[in-house]
């Protein structure tokens, strides 16, 4: 009985069709089909075995065998390079799909590893122990003829990863904030983080960090760590906008423990201006928290933030011109500061709290990933900036185990002093334990095939749109991630405390949303009872390509699946409406006049209809066989696979009833909305008819009776202080006499007293007013002879200048005392006055 793969062509997604059957995909003329990548009780004891001799390909190391650069996808098989453009591939689907080869002599070694750096100029390979960069052709390549298109390519570090006893390599990595994207990070198994610079020199690193200390010899003392407590499985770099995080780099040990370094930055980085001053306010900020609120600790405290400010000023000096704040942030060079003496510390292992759980049935894998995300995009974030802060810190073993702790206190840098040893370890927060199920499919054979864990290698992949999806390819298959429920559970709850809800906060994390996991592929066979490891995932991020995922299995085949873009959720509690209620429109007291159906929180969809454009059911991706055999084994897996399609059918049925009842629901609330807004244009009909002039009648006649009450308590009031007080007072009466006597003063006693103040103001307004020009024409008079004068003779002689100035300052004393005069008297009888020209200094 022949079995039959899954056609392509049978689904919706184009880039299926595309890729199937591309040759880009085949295997060399030289490699048979036993030599294929294959993970099987048989072939696990050969491959755990590393020869560097051979330079062997092993399934238990990262493997990234396929890169997307733009609208090229670059694949490499064993020591061959090849490139194609998708587009082109698309586009001419009549013509025959090709490819170019990079003809690179100085590649002598198995592929295992591809990074792209962030210019898409430069390839990184590595194999299991040698490292190499290739410069990739220009756009255009494919329309050139030769099939062999030769491009140069560099060896990294011969002397410590090309000789007999150097140590396997861990993981390959670029650095975003390296200048012009040339920084090479090479992590090796022995916890050596090397880094070169291509544009420099690609033989010598310029920095070497390490994560394992040196053995201290000591033929007194026993000592029982482990080897994988000095073995590295990766690394990852932190995030963050105005902390430490782009400055730390996290790695993980084989055993499962988390060290950090802090500060590292590339010896020739390109960092945006608008960062290096956040972090200065970010130490700033430390610094004076500390200062307010002195205690025993904060000595120790005070001496890390000393060091941290010296480590920015230093950054600080090194700015252009024109990159203060508030300036545009731009990339700037810059080299790590000098005047730090002593090398940053290692801080770890990191404690985490509450311990994570271990897999029923496993032997504790060792650890193979680390993945930090942070979710600091625009539509992740909620108006206070909670979610700004909060980092994940992903870890992945070989038995399928995933922890996912919470960056609750982010790494500070710290350097090597006499104190560091006393130091606090740092903590992580384990807030979930993810099965990906690897246990369970292998304990589906009889016996079951659990050994083979031994070969598997989980990878983390982090979804280039979405920073809260990351995807795990390993052995067996491939898994999805989403995060974005449990971070909107988070989010709801860190939104808590500023809103002094921490009773909310304790439920939220007594009850966690769990992420959610969903298998996309899996590659074990249960017939065979073997696996072809996924050895590469990609997920486009280019504008000419539309969002999905390529998968590439160890046996070159290929799965694709178009995904669907999707936005963040909003938290549960934002209120739904932000209209200020009018003061004298308060709700009335009592049951409200008027309840929804639908409830106050917002309906959510259930989990069965809502699609991310994967498979609800794993895509079984297996090399093709000719002949097939029914064993118990099979038939338990088609029976387990009939079950979960039946469970899935009955899920999507008990959404569509969820849904169609929501559905009934929404209609019979509009329905009693609309009769509702009926009655209210009644009532408003009502209110603006008889009822209206009725209602503006009856306000004229209380406006009329207010009016007269008014009147009738002015004559009321009026009679009472006559009754209280009939006669004046001696004091009144003195006082009206003397307001009368002021009063014939200041007016006069008749329309033409020439003695009343009013008389005297007036005539001397006048004759103000008539001397006014005369003293203006003087004055430019004067002035123009003093220039005359001036121009013809330059200078006085200092007793004709003293008597000059002497003349003038009385005059000018007699001008300003007449002035001052004039005001006081027009002040005095409260009359306005215009203030003369002001004279001019001598």
């Amino acid at each position: 009985m022949a079995l039959v793969p899954l056609d392509a062509s049978e689904y919706s997604d184009d880039w299926s069709s595309v890729l199937e059957g591309h040759p880009i995909f085949s295997l060399s003329s030289d490699t048979n089909q036993s030599k294929q990548l294959e993970l099987s009780t048989n072939s696990l004891p050969d491959l755990s075995q590393l020869e560097p001799c051979h330079d062997s390909p092993s399934p238990s190391g990262r493997r990234q065998a396929m890169v997307l650069k733009d609208a090229d996808v670059i694949v490499a098989i064993e020591k061959e390079i090849r490139v194609t453009s998708l587009g082109d591939t698309k586009l001419g689907r009549v013509m025959s799909k090709s490819y170019k080869v990079l003809h690179t002599p100085n590649i002598q070694f198995n592929i295992c590893q591809l990074s792209l750096n962030p210019t898409g100029k430069l390839l990184a390979v590595a194999g299991t122990f040698q490292v190499a960069v290739v410069v990739l052709p220009r756009p255009g390549f494919m329309r050139l003829v030769p099939k062999t298109i030769d491009c140069k390519s560099i060896q990294v570090g011969q002397y410590f990863h090309a000789s007999p006893a150097s140590a396997p390599i861990a993981k390959i990595e670029w650095h975003p904030w390296g200048e012009a994207g040339s920084t090479l990070m090479v992590m090796t198994v022995d916890g050596k983080l090397r880094e070169y610079d291509i544009s420099v020199d690609a033989e010598e690193p310029l920095q070497v960090i390490s994560f394992v200390p040196d053995r201290r010899r000591s033929s007194k003392t026993f000592n029982a760590m482990d080897a994988a407590e000095r073995e590295v499985a990766s690394f990852t770099l932190g995030k963050g906008k105005a902390d430490w995080g782009p400055l730390t780099i996290y790695a993980v040990m084989k055993n499962g423990d988390v060290y950090a370094v802090c500060p590292y930055m590339p010896k020739n980085a390109s960092m945006p201006s608008s960062y290096i001053h956040a972090l200065e306010c970010f130490v700033a900020a430390k610094q004076e928290y500390l200062s307010q609120s002195p205690s025993s600790e904060s000595q120790s405290l005070s001496t890390t933030y000393a060091y941290q400010h010296k480590y920015i000023s230093a950054l600080l000096k090194q700015l252009p011109p024109g990159t203060v704040f508030p300036a545009a942030s731009r990339p700037v060079l810059l080299h790590p500061p000098t005047t730090m003496k002593t090398p940053p510390l290692r801080q770890g292992p990191f404690l985490l709290q509450p311990a994570p759980l271990t897999l029923d049935g496993s032997e504790e894998g060792d650890a193979t990933d680390i993945l930090y995300l942070a979710f600091d995009k625009d539509d992740e974030l909620d108006d206070d900036g909670e979610m700004e802060r909060l980092g994940l810190v992903l870890v992945a073993f070989q038995d399928g185990k995933v922890d996912v702790c919470l960056d609750v206190d982010k790494v500070e840098a710290r350097w090597e002093s006499r104190q560091s040893a006393s130091a606090e370890l740092p903590m992580l927060a384990v807030y979930e334990t993810i099965n990906l199920g690897l246990i369970e499919t292998l304990s589906t054979t009889h016996p079951p095939s659990l050994d083979l864990l031994r070969g598997n290698f989980p990878v983390f992949l982090p979804d280039p749109l979405h920073g809260d999806t990351a995807y795990v390819y390993h052995g067996f298959g491939v898994h999805a991630i989403h995060l974005h429920r449990m971070l909107r559970s988070l989010s709801s709850a860190l939104h808590s405390i500023s809103g002094r809800g921490e009773d909310t906060l304790l439920t939220a994390l007594r009850s966690p949303t769990s992420a959610e996991v969903q298998p996309i592929v899996t590659t074990f066979s249960v017939e065979r009872r073997a696996s072809n490891p996924v050895i590469s995932v990609v997920v486009p991020n280019d504008v000419y390509l539309n969002y999905s995922i390529f998968i590439l299995t160890s046996s070159m085949r290929v799965v694709s699946f178009s995904l669907n873009m999707y936005t963040g959720f909003p938290p549960k509690d934002e209120p739904k409406d932000r209209v200020l209620a009018d003061r004298f429109l308060g709700p009335a007291e009592g049951p409200l006049a008027y309840t929804s159906l639908l409830g106050t929180e917002p309906w959510e969809p259930p989990t069965g209809l809502s699609s991310t454009g994967l498979p609800a059911t794993p895509r079984l991706a297996t090399p093709e066989s000719k002949d097939f055999l029914i064993t118990p084994d099979t038939l338990r897996f088609f029976s387990t696979k009939v079950d979960e399609i039946s469970t899935r059918v009955h899920s999507v049925e008990s959404a569509y009833h969820q849904a169609m009842a929501r559905v009934e629901l929404q209609h019979e609330e509009l329905q009693r909305q609309v009769d509702k807004v009926d009655e209210i244009r009644t009532l408003l009909g009502e209110l603006r008819g008889v009822r209206q002039d009725r209602i503006e009648a009856r306000a004229r006649a209380i406006r009329a009776g207010q009016e007269t009450l008014l009147a009738r308590l002015d004559r009321v009031l009026a009679e009472l202080m006559k009754r209280a007080n009939p006669t004046l007072s001696d004091q009144e009466t003195k006082w009206f006499g003397e307001l009368g006597r002021m009063r014939e003063q200041v007016l006069g006693a008749g329309r033409y007293d020439e003695a009343s103040l009013k008389a005297r103001v007036q005539a001397l307004k006048r004759e103000y007013e008539r001397l006014l020009p005369h003293l203006k024409a003087l004055s430019e008079k004067e002035r123009a002879q003093a220039k005359s004068m001036q121009e013809k003779n330059q200078g006085l002689g200092l007793s004709q200048a003293f008597e000059f100035g002497q003349q003038f300052n009385n005059e000018r004393t007699k001008l300003e005392k007449l002035q001052t005069d004039l005001l006081d008297l027009a002040s005095r009888l409260e009359l306005p006055l215009s203030r003369p020209p002001a004279l001019q200094s001598s």
